[in-house]
């Protein structure tokens, strides 16, 4: 049981590390993996295929397209949350609309705040 974060790029680190602060604080366990899924396809449906069989949530942090949610959710039956980072109002509409915009039968969570992003994580990780 954890939660596995997906990064599409380092610089969305500092991003990932208020999830991974929440979730340290809930005593959650987490693995944080970067890949993206316009340069690295492959490599995040290696990483889907590898939490299979193990009870997960996925949390993918993308921005502009963000692809990887949708990617991710389309290639697996866990949960996925997203939770774009933005640096700015310009960049913050930008990184919501893509993410909000998935394609049918890609269920993907958007939660703006990193703290409720690992709150949801951990209680769907507890059902």
């Amino acid at each position: 049981m954890k939660a596995v974060l997906i990064l599409g790029s380092e610089v969305d680190q500092a991003h990932a590390e208020k999830i991974t602060g929440a979730l340290d604080a809930q005593k959650i366990p987490h693995e944080t993996l970067v890949a993206s899924a316009h340069k690295k396809t492959r490599e995040v449906l290696e990483i889907v295929e590898k939490f299979a069989n193990e009870k997960v949530v996925f949390i993918t942090i993308a921005g502009r397209s963000n692809a990887l949610s949708g990617v991710v959710a389309a290639n697996s039956s866990k949960p996925v949350l997203a939770c774009p980072p933005f640096k700015d109002k310009d960049d913050y509409l930008v990184n919501i609309h893509s993410t909000l915009q998935m394609p049918s039968g890609t269920p993907v969570l958007t939660i703006l705040d990193p703290g409720n992003c690992a709150e949801a994580a951990a209680r769907i990780l507890n059902l």
